[in-house]
């Protein structure tokens, strides 16, 4: 899995998230490689965590909740999202 790319064409970027639910402390690390480890403070049941992360997400980059999809890992810790 690719941690970060970036289509210049379309303006679409992909992470590469690697989450941990159940954290104490809420927050978003970046690795040196650009990929991202998100510590969440929802529990991984019916979706709370990936909820969490979207908002998360947004924040981070300052962009509305709906520019942001889980592409693949819904229901896993390693995720790959896109940023439109």
């Amino acid at each position: 899995m690719y941690p970060v790319t970036m289509e210049a064409a379309t303006g679409v970027m992909l992470i590469s998230v690697r989450v941990k639910p159940n954290s104490r402390h809420p927050r978003i690390e970046q690795l040196a490689d650009g990929s991202l480890i998100a510590h969440l403070k929802s529990p991984p049941m019916e979706g709370k965590a990936n909820d969490e992360l979207i908002r998360q997400l947004a924040e981070r980059f300052r962009v509305p909740k709906s520019r942001i999809r889980i592409k693949s890992g819904l229901s896993s810790r390693n995720k790959l999202v896109e940023i439109d």
